[in-house]
């Protein structure tokens, strides 16, 4: 199987953030609950930043993750928010209404 998702965290200033750049569909979806779970164990009572912008294609089970990301970081303290910029995934966040229940920004800064 090849997974077609690749997912980094990094520290930008004080905010922990996790960069996903590929496909998030059934084959990756443990790649990035994984990558989740533990930059948000490793900053709890913290926000912690997902970047989509590398995202070129996302299916519902993705956005059940982010989602599901978003109510762990919540009940440590902390919270979740996603950073995309215009384009078809920012248009599936908007589409679904995930940008109800997560907060969606341009840009990390």
């Amino acid at each position: 199987t090849v997974v077609s998702l690749h997912v980094t965290d990094t520290a930008i200033g004080d905010r922990a953030v996790v960069s996903v750049e590929g496909v998030v569909d059934l084959s990756s979806l443990g790649t990035l609950q994984d990558a989740l779970a533990r930059t948000i164990q490793r900053h709890p009572g913290r926000v912690v930043t997902v970047d989509l912008d590398g995202v070129t294609a996302i299916d519902d089970c993705g956005l059940g993750i982010l989602l599901g990301a978003a109510a762990t970081a919540r009940r440590s303290g902390g919270d979740l928010d996603l950073v995309v910029g215009e384009g078809p995934v920012r248009r599936r966040l908007e589409q679904t209404r995930l940008d109800k229940a997560v907060d969606v920004r341009a840009t990390i800064s």
